[in-house]
């Protein structure tokens, strides 16, 4: 697993979503978009709003990826329905030496989610898709119908990735909350 010293410097040259995705204006708006769609249900916000622990989320990204712009703008929309979740992003080629330690299936993959506890032990690490997009996307390239690069994805499978990526956050939630280590610190 990733060493904490190694991301605690990486997460403060990290920058919130906003900023992190104004640094290359041509494709911002797309992003936006894709942020615009997602919507949460009443309930996903107060289970948002419910959680307790402190979470630092580091997104390693890229402006110019397809798949960062059709899911980092669902972890952003996620995250600001939490005062508990510090959300930021961190473009692939700032990530420095320990990028080498996030290979996915043999690659420098992106989105790269890394989840951590408010000292910033690592809880988990999910990238570079979530069963539903991977899913969505097999049945475009496996199937008999084949990809437009230009066609946005169908809400269905923006919405079932949106609650991929949710469970992800609540997953960590119920770890950082029922960790033994965590209950002391907090006495609760």
């Amino acid at each position: 697993m990733i060493d904490r010293n190694l991301l605690r410097p990486a997460f403060s040259r990290a920058r919130p979503f906003p900023e992190y995705i104004a640094s290359d204006p041509t494709r911002a708006p797309h992003w936006w978009q894709v942020h615009a769609r997602a919507q949460l249900s009443s309930d996903q916000v107060a289970l948002l709003r419910s959680f307790s622990r402190e979470m630092k989320v580091l997104c390693l990204s890229g402006t110019w990826c397809g798949d960062c712009a059709q899911q980092v703008p669902l972890l952003h929309r996620i995250a600001e329905e939490s005062s508990r979740i510090d959300f930021r992003c961190l473009d692939r080629g700032e990530a420095g030496a320990w990028n080498e330690q996030l290979t996915i299936c043999g690659g420098a993959r992106v989105p790269v989610a890394i989840f951590m506890a408010e000292d910033f032990e690592v809880c988990a690490v999910l990238g570079d898709c979530t069963l539903s997009r991977y899913r969505a996307i097999a049945a475009r390239k496996l199937g008999d119908a084949c990809e437009v690069a230009w066609a946005k994805n169908s809400e269905e499978e923006l919405h079932a990735t949106l609650a991929d990526w949710l469970a992800e956050f609540e997953r960590v939630q119920w770890m950082l909350r029922l960790s033994p280590r965590l209950r002391a610190l907090h006495k609760d």
